[in-house]
């Protein structure tokens, strides 16, 4: 072969390698661009949703609620659904306690047909629509109609947790295992980030109602319905962007099916998966304590604090606002040096900072103030970031089932911390004790996280490991 025909040779040879590689980086390219636009839509149903929590559960309901129950009770203060005798005092608390019921018989079914059917999307929308509607009914609550009060929210609530389920468990799909903390913290602050907008306007509304001409109940309504109108207007982003993925099923993989059947089906799945169950475990207990002092902080404050209603409400609002920087600085932390070590540094946090609750003086806002910010800077990293670390844990076809695992011990199993907390009251008479009394579940859970190899469990799960975790 002539000299000119050899360099024609090797330039052909070098072309077609050119060629190959550029065609690589454009599919790259494409896939990249592909999971954004999937991640940005994802992000916003957490920002629909989280309104539903910050100001219906949180701050409107409970005590409008019950204030209708009051409305409705016999001369003995009781009313009486369904024929039982009900203090109208306790039906809020028994109703979001029956929503949790249903949603624990729910969710592990739901997830298992997602996972079977690849359809997690439609399956999103129906939940999503389903407690978006529930949410805005709530404005036709009024005089003496508790009962609908109490099923609204019991669809609500139980349509709620489902969705999660179901959004979670896209998070390792429109991810790469190096993305997953820094997508899973954004998602968290753009929740934050409504419910503090939404928490504004309607605090406005609702402290202002005089001056637009409504009555207290009338601007309640508004607020609670605003909440269902917001979570269904915003849903509509995700499901346009997300798709659905074909799956492959398992040889001899047999039909999901009711309730506690499928529960115990997908534990007995799990124990293939020790370590998996191992960092379920740690997070059971220590989430145990973030939701005990979500719900206990506001009778901390009024009842040993001696804190009036607006101050309650402007810490609620201050932690909202805070947990926003908190999940991105702490997802940007997570990309320096892992989820896990990020995760154990944030319970160290959460320990220091009941430590300093412990001390605060009566009466003195600007403390209890302080309390919320550390509060609000620690909540939403690690909660955000223990969602992406068990996302590196869940098999792949396996991810609404697991994460119905995962939001049971988020939403329906957090009852042990409430449970110390109220016995530690009654002991001793004082609530500095009772909140102090909550270190232990950071603690414990700090010790048990850290005997889980992540790296090993990751790889156990047949998932790759990324450079940090």
């Amino acid at each position: 072969m002539s000299a000119q025909t050899e360099d024609e040779a090797e330039s052909g040879a070098d072309d077609g390698r050119s060629g190959t590689t550029a065609t690589a980086d454009a599919v790259a390219l494409a896939d990249a661009a592909a999971r954004k636009r999937e991640q940005r839509g994802w992000y916003f149903y957490d920002f629909a949703v989280s309104v539903y929590s910050a100001s219906v559960l949180t701050v409107f309901l409970g005590p409008y609620l019950t204030s209708i129950a009051r409305a409705a009770a016999d001369a003995e203060g009781f009313v009486h659904p369904l024929g039982v005798p009900v203090r109208a005092g306790s039906f809020f608390a028994y109703a979001v306690s029956a929503s949790v019921i249903l949603a624990v018989l729910l969710m592990p079914m739901v997830g298992a047909i997602a996972d079977r059917s690849g359809r997690k999307k439609p399956m999103l929308a129906v939940a999503a629509y389903v407690g978006a509607a529930a949410t805005t009914g709530m404005f036709f609550l009024g005089g003496e109609r508790y009962l609908l009060g109490g099923l609204l929210l019991v669809v609500a609530n139980a349509a709620l947790s489902i969705s999660m389920v179901l959004y979670n468990a896209y998070l390792p799909q429109i991810s790469t295992p190096d993305e997953r903390d820094t997508v899973s913290s954004r998602g968290w602050a753009f929740g934050y980030t409504a419910g503090s907008v939404m928490l504004v306007v309607n605090l406005v509304l609702y402290m202002g109602h005089d001056s637009f001409g409504l009555t207290e109940g009338m601007a309640v309504r508004i607020c609670l319905a605003s909440a269902g109108l917001w979570w269904g207007a915003f849903a509509l982003i995700p499901l346009r962007r997300l798709r659905d993925r074909k799956v492959v099923r398992e040889p001899g993989e047999g039909p999901a099916v009711s309730g506690w059947k499928q529960l115990v089906a997908t534990l007995k799945d799990m124990r293939r998966y020790p370590l998996t169950l191992s960092f379920l475990l740690a997070y059971l207990i220590y989430n145990d304590g973030v939701q005990t002092v979500i719900s206990q902080a506001s009778i901390y404050g009024s009842e040993e604090l001696k804190l009036d209603q607006s101050t309650l409400i402007g810490a609620v609002l201050l932690v909202q606002i805070l947990a926003v920087a908190g999940a991105l600085a702490m997802g940007r932390l997570a990309v320096t040096y892992g989820a896990k070590r990020t995760i154990l540094g944030s319970l160290a946090a959460w320990a220091l900072t009941l430590a300093a609750g412990y001390f605060l003086p009566a009466r003195t806002p600007v403390w209890f103030f302080a309390l919320a910010a550390m509060i609000g800077l620690v909540l939403g990293g690690s909660q955000a970031l223990s969602r992406s670390l068990f996302s590196h844990l869940v098999p792949a076809g396996k991810e609404a089932e697991y994460f119905s695992a995962y939001e049971m011990s988020d939403r329906g199993l957090s009852w042990v911390g409430p449970l110390v907390f109220g016995l530690t009251y009654q002991l001793t008479g004082s609530y500095r004790d009772a909140i102090i009394s909550l270190v232990v579940f950071f603690a414990l859970g700090f010790v048990l996280l850290a005997r889980v190899p992540v790296r090993r469990a990751v790889e156990a799960a047949g998932n790759p490991v990324p450079e940090r975790i």
